[in-house]
């Protein structure tokens, strides 16, 4: 009797008050929940208003689709000690192995004539093509098992170091058409970083990259080598690549050459200003070609490296020159195996 009373007084009570004020406790009561539910991540209500407003997406299956992700603390601690930060030393032997590169002249001889159509179509170096897509992913054998929307999520919306570039690839995922996707979005899979594919492509860069090569309506990384060789080579073509053009020559410092401080890969200096500052490459280059200067610890000592444009390009893939002189020594060492295994 006693919990029984103070419920029948707010009963009488409620009956009492007029009628509007009832009508504003209905909303407010409905109002509270979806609040709640909108929030399960933080920021996700302004994130579902953006892309609604954006896209006339429903908010409800966003926010359904969201609440479906998990914050993963081991995608944290993966982008936290990435390859990046190992001197070359330390980082060349994962990505240059005696395996990665005959796995790569295989990958090259199997697909031959569509690997060189594309790399025609696109006025890009063919061993380029496959060698990005065999330090992203092994030729496709490991693609990564993270759901893309966690990663994202956890990197766009809990880390904030990064949070600005996530949170930017995550509302792409969202807005993305299912044309660009392999999949249902809650069904995608890929690196920690969110990263799609044997070219591990992330969502702004399906948008503004990928390529529907095989015709069938859908930008398939997954599962179409015609897309993904097609989609990697229009990413260099987009950023630049100079058809014919060098990557980098390792180059020979005399004694009294001008230590430079360089912060990126960007060309920014006459091949011949690099000669008179003391650094000579290994082999002779036409002049006038702009370029600039790597200083990387090898297992030998310190390296030098002078590069060029198209270094630059594979840096806009991913911005350490480590990752592209990987990329760079692979490329030559698979284009010198398929040489070597046509010669008669």
């Amino acid at each position: 009797m006693k919990t029984s009373m103070p419920l029948l007084s707010v009963a009488r009570r409620a009956k009492a008050l007029p009628y509007r004020r009832l009508a504003m406790l209905g909303m407010l009561a409905t109002a509270i929940p979806a609040l709640a539910w909108a929030q399960k991540h933080p920021g996700q209500a302004q994130l579902v208003r953006e892309v609604a407003a954006d896209t006339g997406k429903d908010p409800r299956a966003l926010n359904a689709l969201l609440d479906g992700a998990k914050r993963q603390q081991s995608i944290i601690d993966a982008i936290s000690r990435p390859a990046e930060a190992k001197p070359w030393k330390d980082y060349r032997p994962i990505f240059v192995t005696q395996q990665r590169i005959v796995d790569g002249i295989a990958f090259y001889r199997a697909h031959r004539a569509l690997i060189e159509r594309t790399a025609h179509r696109y006025h890009v170096a063919p061993e380029y093509i496959v060698a990005i897509i065999g330090v992203e992913t092994s030729y496709g054998r490991i693609v990564g098992k993270y759901k893309v929307l966690d990663a994202l999520v956890t990197l766009g919306l809990y880390y904030p170091p990064r949070a600005s570039y996530f949170r930017g690839e995550l509302k792409t995922l969202l807005e993305l058409p299912e044309s660009h996707l392999a999949g249902p979005v809650a069904t995608l899979t890929g690196s920690y970083a969110g990263a799609q594919g044997w070219g591990q492509f992330m969502p702004s860069s399906i948008r503004d990259y990928g390529v529907d090569a095989d015709g069938d309506g859908h930008i398939d990384l997954q599962r179409s080598l015609p897309d993904i060789l097609a989609s990697v080579a229009n990413y260099f073509a987009k950023h630049g690549w100079v058809e014919g053009g060098p990557v980098t020559v390792p180059a020979r410092p005399d004694r009294a050459a001008k230590a430079l401080a360089v912060k990126d890969s960007t060309p920014q200096w006459p091949l011949e200003q690099l000669q008179a500052w003391g650094y000579t490459p290994a082999r002779a280059l036409g002049p006038g070609r702009l370029a600039s200067l790597q200083t990387l610890q090898g297992e030998q000592g310190t390296e030098y490296w002078i590069t060029f444009q198209n270094f630059y390009v594979i840096t806009r893939y991913n911005r350490s020159p480590l990752y592209a002189l990987a990329v760079h020594q692979l490329a030559q060492a698979i284009a010198a195996g398929v040489k070597a295994k046509a010669a008669p």
